[in-house]
């Protein structure tokens, strides 16, 4: 069977059209450039107004905290320990949460039993309605560090900094800052956002050390810390590859713990691993004060 085609191209038509297509490809590449850098934060924060529950759903008594940055409010909630000689944990949320999707996690956090500190980025929650970037997530984080040792009077040394997923890249920062803060822990946590987006094939094709601004460099961070890190990751986290976990544990100094757990994916480590998942904790934050002694359980 043969196809007669009523016309043919001829080699000048051809190069037009060649040339036509060129144009349409890099028209479409520089158009994603530009999207990339102008719509990064769009990209990667998903802010949601909507709390879902709280504290009291797990019988947890709470005040709500408001701290003041500029015009801005960051909304929070304190959940005290029943003994006032308890640590305190500072817990940072990743970029898809709110408070209201932790109550679980903290009547989880309660039972270690430390007392808590919630908040919602502004764009989140009760927080004031602005989108989030980088600089402003570690404004926020550096607000609640301030809230729990300068009105709360907490010294840093009793105060743990917990970050989940983008929220161990705001702990991070915190810590890079903090250095006499008692522990530093992250869960599900990445090194770059840079080393995150050239894990997806088809951004491989552009210039992302260029095109990245919101960076949550914490691999560099990492380096300088002067805290003890505990770093917790699921073997099934299909979000963050746990080899980014591998990767934060060899560039982080000393004293530093990685507990990972086999079969726990990206957001359900704590429920899946109850007991090993408070175990490694409470042993974390013993060896704080008696680091020979005392090791955090680890999983394999």
């Amino acid at each position: 069977m043969y196809v007669v085609f009523p016309f043919s191209l001829s080699p000048i038509m051809l190069s037009k059209l060649g040339l036509m297509l060129f144009g349409v490809a890099t028209t479409l590449y520089i158009s994603t450039c530009l999207l990339l850098l102008w719509g990064q934060p769009k990209l990667i924060f998903f802010p949601d107004s909507y709390l879902k529950s709280t504290p009291q759903a797990y019988g947890l008594d709470y005040q709500d905290v408001w701290l003041r940055i500029g015009e801005d409010q960051v909304h929070g909630w304190w959940i005290p320990a029943s003994q006032s000689s308890a640590p305190t944990l500072l817990y940072f949320h990743g970029n898809g949460s709110n408070n209201g999707d932790l109550t679980e996690i903290a009547a989880i956090l309660h039972q270690l039993p430390v007392s808590v500190l919630l908040i919602d980025y502004r764009g989140y929650g009760k927080s004031s309605p602005v989108f989030p970037n980088e600089t402003r997530v570690y404004q926020d984080g550096e607000a609640a560090w301030q809230y729990l040792t300068q009105e709360r009077k907490i010294k840093p040394q009793q105060i743990f900094v917990y970050g989940h997923s983008l929220g161990g890249a705001i702990a991070i920062e915190l810590a890079s800052k903090h250095p006499d803060i008692a522990g530093l822990i992250t869960e599900g946590t990445f090194t770059s956002v840079q080393d995150l987006a050239s894990q997806l094939p088809g951004l491989k094709l552009f210039p992302l050390s260029l095109l990245v601004t919101q960076r949550f460099d914490s691999i560099t961070k990492v380096k300088t810390l002067e805290t003890p890190i505990l770093i917790l990751h699921g073997a099934g986290d299909r979000t963050i590859p746990p080899l980014m976990a591998k990767k934060l544990y060899a560039a982080a100094p000393e004293p530093k713990y990685l507990a990972t757990f086999d079969e726990a994916g990206h957001n359900n480590l704590p429920e899946s691993y109850l007991q090993q998942y408070l175990l490694t904790l409470q042993e974390f934050i013993k060896s704080v004060s008696n680091p020979i002694q005392i090791t955090p359980q680890k999983t394999n």
